[in-house]
């Protein structure tokens, strides 16, 4: 029988921070239990990830530290390798997208889709910042989102709503590095049509079976509002450069090369294993599986643009899943790195052991919906199932071996009805699990998990061994070594969620051959024998005190403290008249208004300022209609400088007053002539 060829990878995290919670729980976590599942199962099967080293942030964070970029990700590549490998997430590959053979096959990809004119060359207008002296490149740039209006909006997307931005339609820039005011100049890039392959890529996506709807309804929204041209270069120093001669100086744009790092890690394990083309057996084999797990701000990269890119580059699988999960917030609130209000895995690592928060986030992983962490549900989950149930199964079990049968598998006599029912329910449990994986449904393969170990401990009370063994000495022996082999399928079970607890049970049960090497058919069917010793039993979970984790609720709360004293406005700072005086406030009509194509609140406006006619944007369309507008007499700022929003001149900002849930117009109440000054 052939063995299921499936290759799985993690989105690639940046290396300019360490890992935290919700990063485990989008994409690290689910991928590694998936990937532990299948290779128990005899899937020939890699897991393949490694650092993104070519984000702005990395720039960004270079340039306020007054360091190289390279010093940046040299530093977070080590902490996220040791974070992973001490958390128990076991990749085949963990590489670096600043290694040579990263290089060489993203700038294959770029000549490869070049030369088969998939690629166009656009002169096009970008922010640039004249005290830098340099282009600005997504996250440079800060703003006010153009579509929600949340201050923060990045360069690239704004996180509140998660809208693609065109930078030059963010409202009030400003130069990430200096604050200055950036001005608009012309540059060109390289551009890849996505248009051209919408029909294709949507109707490769609605074929799809077992995607998970939020993938697909994300993807939808993007095909309904038609895919357009993506810019696949940028002008940067620190990235992989542009393979043309005509385009020193420029980099591929970190989205292009960032999922090609995929390719290249495969490449590099290869290598490592002496087989430098066995790559292309999981890239390139019609018969391999591809599946990507990544977090929901991550679904277009990989659902849309990357298959995009493998499309035209040819030969390469496209990805058979992309299983996205939702957000992880903390204590009720959205996780946020720049405020430190987050769990830190490294941090997590130094003071409590990893299988317990692996339970913990399995048990809440966001698959369909955004879920919460807390610091005493981990606790609850710690001690209420892994100390009171499993590990209480667990120690009771072995303990009464060591005191009853000097540490031996006692010899069973006929198993009863009840005995081959529990047995059938347990192994019940154990498939079901196994399918539940298979299905992407972490959540509720770990409570099948602990329904195995909550039907043990009722099978241990309602045997009560500890009278048996006086009364009906061979009953005794048959019920304990049912419960040593629940024992061992529970280590089998656990397995790919916790797996350092599993190793400790087979040391427990002396089975250590096994560890590292566990399969999951021939491990069932090796049953233990009578008379095997055991090894020395000892507390697989430790309760966790509230001692243990009330200075980590203090901590976030002591952030969450300093964040609300620094949004605290401060009272406006008082000017004088001759200040006040440069603003001019005049008086215009409305003379025609309609909405701004594709946007929800924009409105276009035609007035009259006294002098002449011009143009105002503004973001009024929810408590405004263009009907409403014609004939106003409203309150314009006629000396600001224009602004383009949406790809429109705005010459001119309208005046409103403006509450937590409304806005109103400042009008003007008697027909005064156009072009009167407001004092």
């Amino acid at each position: 029988m052939r063995k299921e060829k499936i290759i799985v990878t993690s989105a690639l995290p940046y290396a300019n921070g360490p890992i935290h919670l919700g990063h485990l729980a989008g994409a690290y976590l689910p991928a590694d239990i998936f990937v532990r599942y299948k290779r128990l199962r005899g899937a020939d099967i890699i897991y393949i990830c490694g650092t993104d080293e070519h984000g702005v942030p990395i720039t960004i964070e270079a340039e306020k530290k007054g360091i190289s970029p390279k010093d940046i990700v040299d530093k977070y590549y080590k902490i996220h390798k040791e974070s992973f490998e001490k958390f128990g997430i076991k990749f085949d590959n963990f590489s670096r997208t600043t290694l040579k053979i990263h290089y060489e096959t993203s700038q294959d990809f770029f000549l490869k889709l070049y030369e088969k004119g998939f690629l166009k060359k656009k002169r096009t207008k970008q922010l640039y910042c004249p005290k830098c002296k340099r282009f600005l490149a997504d996250r440079f740039v800060e703003g006010i989102c153009p579509y929600c209006k949340k201050k923060g909006a990045r360069g690239d997307q704004c996180e509140n709503c998660g809208k693609w931005l065109e930078q030059t339609k963010i409202l009030e820039p400003k130069c990430k590095i200096c604050l200055t005011t950036p001005i608009i100049k012309e540059t060109y890039h390289w551009y890849i049509p996505l248009g051209n392959f919408q029909e294709k890529i949507k109707n490769w996506i609605l074929s799809k079976k077992g995607w998970r709807e939020n993938v697909i309804n994300f993807c939808l929204g993007w095909f309904n509002e038609g895919l357009e041209d993506r810019a696949v270069t940028r002008d940067l120093e620190w990235g992989v450069p542009v393979p043309l001669e005509e385009a020193k100086g420029k980099v591929l744009y970190v989205w292009f090369d960032a999922p090609i790092g995929y390719i290249s890690s495969t490449k590099e394990w290869a290598i490592k294993n002496g087989t430098p083309d066995r790559w292309k057996e999981y890239w390139k084999n019609p018969d391999a599986k591809l599946y990507h797990f990544i977090g929901k701000d991550n679904i277009v990269f990989h659902a849309i643009f990357f298959p995009i890119m493998l499309m035209g580059y040819g030969e390469f699988n496209l990805p058979d899943n992309v299983i996205a999960n939702e957000f992880l917030n903390l204590e009720g609130q959205k996780i946020s790195t720049s405020r430190n209000f987050a769990v830190w895995l490294d941090d997590y690592l130094s003071k409590f052991p990893p299988d317990p928060l692996r339970y913990a986030l399995t048990t809440i992983l966001p698959e369909t919906r955004d879920t919460d962490f807390s610091w005493k549900y981990f606790q609850e989950r710690n001690n209420s199932e892994l100390a009171d149930i499993l590990g209480n199964f667990i120690n009771r079990t072995l303990s009464f071996v060591k005191v009853n049968y000097d540490g031996v598998v006692p010899l069973p006599g006929e198993f009863n009805e009840n005995d081959r029912e529990i047995l059938d329910r347990i192994y019940t449990f154990l498939d079901n699990s196994g399918r539940m994986i298979e299905n992407f449904e972490f959540r509720k393969a770990i409570l099948e998990v602990m329904n195995i170990a909550r039907l043990a401990n009722k099978y241990f009370n309602d045997e009560q061994p500890w009278k048996t063994i006086k009364g009906n000495p061979e009953r005794c022996r048959t019920t304990i070594y049912l419960c040593l082999e629940i024992t061992r399928v529970l280590a089998l079970a656990i397995y790919s969620f916790m797996p350092f607890s599993s190793g400790k049970i087979l040391k427990m049960l002396n089975l250590d051959k096994w560890k590292d090497k566990l399969n999951w058919t021939e491990f069932l069917n090796e049953k233990l024998r009578g008379g095997h010793k055991l090894g020395e039993p000892f507390i697989l979970f430790k309760k966790i005190e509230d001692k243990d984790i009330i200075p980590e609720i203090k901590k976030l709360e002591g952030v969450l403290d300093m964040s609300e004293k620094k949004e605290e406005k401060p009272e406006p700072e008082l000017i004088d008249i001759n200040e006040f005086m440069k603003v001019d406030l005049r008086v215009a009509r409305v003379l025609k208004a309609e909405r701004v194509p594709k946007t929800d609140k924009l409105l276009k406006m035609e007035v009259d300022d006294g002098k002449g006619k011009r143009q105002v944007i503004a973001g009024i369309s929810e408590q405004y209609s263009p009907e409403d507008m014609v004939g106003k007499n409203i309150v314009i700022v006629a000396n600001l400088k224009p602004a383009t929003i949406r790809g429109i001149q705005s010459n001119g900002m309208l005046l409103a007053a403006v509450s937590d849930d409304d806005l109103s117009l400042i009008t003007v109440e008697k027909d005064i002539p156009a072009g009167s000054r407001v004092r």
